[in-house]
């Protein structure tokens, strides 16, 4: 139904409006390609926005415009004179957040939406551009009936893909695998707006503690469904780190699926663990967690910030077992500095397409062609972290994707070059419900439609004892 537009209303556009800051971050992102959160940490944070109120209002348009990115292109070249990839990037955002809102914020006026697309336009655009701009939204709103989108009955890939707003190339693989119907709740699945999920620090909280701290600064706490250190919260009252639990340690953000990873690790106090390509440190705590704080943690990253970073996180948790390496696990390990370890977690770069409910700009800039560098890399340092591994140790292999290329073709390839190794299934000892995630090939897979978690795979590899 078309929606009536109100009369114009002037309001003002400052450069930390959070209209206009989102138009400035995806017109950046459609030029560099670089992460999403990367960019915003570099343009915003550092200034940070007036109010609370503003920077959730602004990460609202970022992650709907992304989120819904194809649906409103196609909108936009139903009535645009000027096809869509002939339109200018920063034109092209500003009529992408204004039709956002049109579209998928009730709350938000039309008027508002168009007269401030407009505003934004005028700061950095010939007045024929505002012209353009401000015709198009209007002949959107008053004709937003007449939009016709593909017939899936006819072309199930163009349907899907335009309405669910993902590219087209894992619409078709994903029709082959799942068929139409759990294809569509997975899109939609991955395009619901998941809950804050942290995970506790069981070093000094219990779960019932952290949710009692949390009740007062959230609007909603409740426990996750399969890990049993998790927890989900939304509408907090300020920003995640400022909120006294996580201040004191209580907690570390982490999704449930990433917990469950964890618990296949099954590190135990007094043990060496292997972190490898340990990031910012959100799983290295689990296991430090798991060890009672006792033994020790070899962190390796290729990155000395990163490593900076995972031991601050360390002391807000308070875990001293953690030491850290720099290294490239494209190159050989120094034995001088790698120890032999009775556990190794391999948590490998890879295409992130499982946690795009988070991080939806990786639907536009994953590529097919790209799963099989990916799957090279995870080899190659599959490879490399089998060395340092005792005989009788064991070695998880996770990533937050559940393409095939990066899931069972990895271990299947690793084990037919290392006969050394073997497939354990975990699902005896797993301290979760393994019958819903853990298949009979012993594979932990969680889907976002399925388990309302992240989408990862996981596998754990036992080196025989000769």
């Amino acid at each position: 139904m078309a929606r009536k537009i109100r009369a114009k209303t002037n309001l003002p556009i400052s450069s930390l409006d959070p209209r206009k800051a989102a138009v400035d971050v995806l017109t950046e992102f459609d030029g560099t390609r670089a992460p999403i959160d990367d960019i915003i940490d570099q343009r915003i944070n550092r200034q940070a926005m007036e109010s609370r109120l503003d920077r959730a209002f602004f990460n609202m348009l970022v992650y709907g415009v992304l989120r819904h990115r194809l649906r409103i292109d196609w909108i936009i070249a139903r009535f645009s004179t000027t096809p869509v990839n002939r339109i200018k990037s920063k034109v092209l955002n500003t009529l992408r957040i204004g039709l956002f809102q049109i579209f998928f914020m009730d709350r938000v006026p039309v008027s508002a939406a168009v007269n401030t697309s407009v505003d934004i336009a005028k700061t950095h655009n010939a007045p024929w551009i505002v012209r353009y701009v401000n015709g198009l939204l209007r002949n959107i709103v008053r004709r937003s009936d007449e939009v016709e989108f593909p017939d899936i009955r006819n072309d199930p890939v163009s349907a899907i893909s335009v309405t669910k707003s993902f590219p087209r190339w894992m619409i078709k693989r994903w029709l082959v695998r799942f068929g139409q119907e759990e294809t569509i709740r997975l899109c939609d699945a991955i395009n619901t707006v998941p809950p804050t999920t942290v995970r506790i620090n069981t070093l000094t909280t219990g779960r019932v503690q952290l949710m009692e701290q949390l009740t007062d600064q959230v609007k909603s706490v409740y426990t996750c469904r399969h890990a049993s250190t998790g927890v989900h919260f939304e509408g907090p009252s300020m920003p995640i780190d400022q909120l006294n639990a996580f201040k004191t340690g209580l907690f570390q953000v982490q999704d449930e699926a990433a917990q469950l990873v964890g618990f296949l690790v099954d590190a135990k106090p007094g043990e060496t663990i292997v972190d490898a390509c340990c990031g910012l440190g959100g799983k290295t705590g689990h296991l430090a967690m798991q060890m009672n704080n006792n033994g020790r943690i070899l962190a390796i990253d290729n990155k000395h910030s990163r490593l900076k970073q995972l031991m601050d996180e360390m002391g807000r948790l308070g875990v001293t077992c953690v030491v850290t390496e720099k290294a490239d696990l494209c190159n050989p390990l120094s034995p001088k500095t790698i120890k032999l370890a009775d556990r190794v977690l391999l948590d490998a770069p890879c295409s992130g397409l499982g946690v795009m409910r988070r991080n939806p700009d990786a639907k536009w800039v994953s590529e097919k062609q790209n799963m099989g560098k990916f799957q090279h890399r995870q080899m190659a340092f599959l490879d490399q972290l089998s060395g340092i591994l005792r005989p009788g140790g064991s070695l998880v292999y996770t990533v937050c994707s559940f393409e095939p290329e990066e899931n069972e073709q990895v271990i299947n390839g690793f084990l037919k070059k290392h006969p050394e190794f073997v497939m354990v299934n975990p699902s005896q000892r797993s301290p979760f419900d393994s019958t819903k995630m853990i298949d009979s090939d012993g594979f932990l897979r969680t889907f976002p439609h399925i388990h309302g978690t992240d989408g990862f795979f996981a596998a754990e590899l036992q080196k025989r004892i000769r």
